[in-house]
């Protein structure tokens, strides 16, 4: 455990400096009449992970948090199975979005992950599997312009009916 802290927070902590001098490539700070550059939110938010990158390894220099302390494994048979459930989901969810749409994977991924992994009922993970695509396309397409991946044509008679609404 304590080895798997101190190397987590080292990648994190690498990945926040690359992010952030990649945010540079955009305006990072305030734009007049315009408000923030396209590199902000990416730039601070990648600075704050720095930080608390660094106060992990703070704390596990000083041996104060209970993981810096502990000599047990990172992950039991549990966490190996469900690292490898979650995590082939997520390969599977990304090899989706040009398939059935950004909404549809998040549709097919919700289901599996609230019923499957997580055991709830039929009514709460059909209620978030049809919920949330739905509110995250008038979210980004409505209300932020920002156009997602929509998958193979034969989608298209889904969005057709979403962006009558919207429009």
């Amino acid at each position: 455990m304590r080895t798997g802290e101190i190397v987590t927070a080292g990648v994190l902590a690498l990945l926040s400096i690359y992010l952030m001098w990649k945010a540079t490539e955009l305006p990072v700070g305030y734009i007049s009449r315009e408000g923030p550059g396209g590199g902000a939110w990416p730039f601070w938010l990648s600075a704050i992970m720095l930080i608390c990158c660094a106060m992990i390894g703070l704390n596990w220099w000083r041996g104060t948090s209970p993981p810096s302390r502990s000599e047990e494994p990172v992950l039991d048979s549990y966490g190996w199975r469900m690292l490898l459930f979650v995590g082939g989901a997520i390969i599977v969810f990304v090899g989706l979005v040009n398939v059935i749409s950004m909404y549809g994977a998040v549709a097919v991924f919700l289901l599996y992950y609230t019923r499957f992994l997580g055991r709830h009922g039929w009514p709460l993970s059909l209620t978030l599997t049809i919920v949330t695509p739905i509110a995250f396309f008038f979210f980004f397409e409505g209300a932020m312009q920002i156009t997602m991946p929509k998958g193979l044509p034969f989608t298209d008679p889904i969005f057709n009916v979403l962006y009558e609404i919207i429009y």
